[in-house]
């Protein structure tokens, strides 16, 4: 079980540059915070826990897999737990019917609308957890960077602000990946990331 495996403490080693063209500081920052979600739902679990916790399992080892790859070796290990601050009543607000800036639901179906540019192709899109509004980390696009993110399989997309990086092209927060992801389903597989601004 993937709860078992790191029941002895969510711990990873890795450092700041490596050697395959791979950023290690965002690759550690990736691996933090999925640790620190393990350890999260480990701490307070639901009834969904097991899965997510098995999904971040699976996203830790492509991540050491590339810290591997990249010469990484900084000791990762997850932050300490806290309680994350309730979302705002408008973390949904900024989102709007397809067509709009932030469209959510009801897209094109080729997965973007031509207003940006498709980047990250092949990239599957996961979650990373951040009690705030709609937002994303990225290693590929600097802060401050907006990214339209479509999941294929429902037709649905959200448009979202780079807020940190991370070892990854896109990591949505709870509230976006909320927005564009199946029930039941802790990561997007056929997803097309369009740079807009």
């Amino acid at each position: 079980m993937a709860a078992a495996a790191l029941a002895g403490g969510a711990v990873a080693v890795g450092t700041g540059l490596g050697n395959a063209g791979e950023n290690c500081a965002g690759l550690d920052t990736a691996l933090r915070n999925n640790l620190t979600f393990i350890a999260g739902q480990q701490a307070d679990p639901d009834a969904l826990s097991a899965d997510r916790i098995a999904n971040r399992q699976a996203v830790v080892d492509l991540i050491q897999q590339r810290r591997t790859a990249a010469g990484c070796t900084a000791d990762v290990r997850a932050a300490a737990p806290d309680r994350p601050a309730t979302p705002p009543a408008d973390a949904g607000a900024g989102t709007t019917a397809p067509g709009g800036n932030g469209a959510t639901g009801g897209g094109t179906g080729d997965g973007g609308t031509g207003a940006g540019e498709v980047v990250c192709r092949g990239s599957t899109v996961t979650l990373f957890n951040e009690a705030a509004g709609p937002a994303a980390s990225s290693g590929t696009f600097p802060v401050g960077t907006r990214l339209k993110v479509t999941n294929l399989d429902n037709d649905k997309s959200v448009t979202v602000t780079v807020t940190s990086p991370s070892g990854s092209c896109v990591l949505l927060n709870d509230a976006a990946f909320e927005q564009v992801r199946e029930p039941g389903r802790f990561v997007v597989r056929r997803a097309v990331v369009e740079r807009i601004s």
